[in-house]
């Protein structure tokens, strides 16, 4: 008998059962929360509603997690929204990046991050 067994119960599947402190040390990666994602996709479906963004990524890579925002899938990422938890008693975890690499906008709290996408509305003289 084998430690190893596939989903119907048969051994010998590529899977094998791991001691259960090896799996509490293993890294998992980073990712947005329910309430940060929330905030993210009504920030998304307003500028699709005004024609700017089209289409968006999600990246949850080992060290920080990554929304990107394109007018087009086959350009580059007009911004990124990254959550980097590394920054978080220092800058700030949340971060809005524009296509050139520059950091528009860096914070501790993701809706104050997420303003820098509101339109401020101006008196226009004639």
């Amino acid at each position: 008998m084998t430690d190893r067994f596939d989903q119907s119960g048969g051994e010998d599947a590529d899977a094998s059962i791991l001691p259960l402190g090896d799996v509490r040390l293993a890294k998992m990666p980073v990712a947005f929360q329910r309430s940060e994602l929330d905030q993210i996709l009504r920030l998304y479906g307003r500028m699709v509603a005004a024609g700017e963004w089209r289409d968006y990524a999600i990246d949850h890579l080992p060290d920080r997690a990554v929304f990107s925002v394109y007018r087009r899938a086959s350009e580059f990422a007009l911004f990124r929204i990254v959550k980097d938890p590394a920054l978080a008693r220092r800058q700030g975890a949340f971060a809005v990046v524009a296509t050139d690499g520059r950091i528009v906008k860096r914070g501790h709290e993701l809706d104050r991050v997420l303003a820098v996408f509101d339109r401020k509305l101006s008196l226009v003289k004639a």
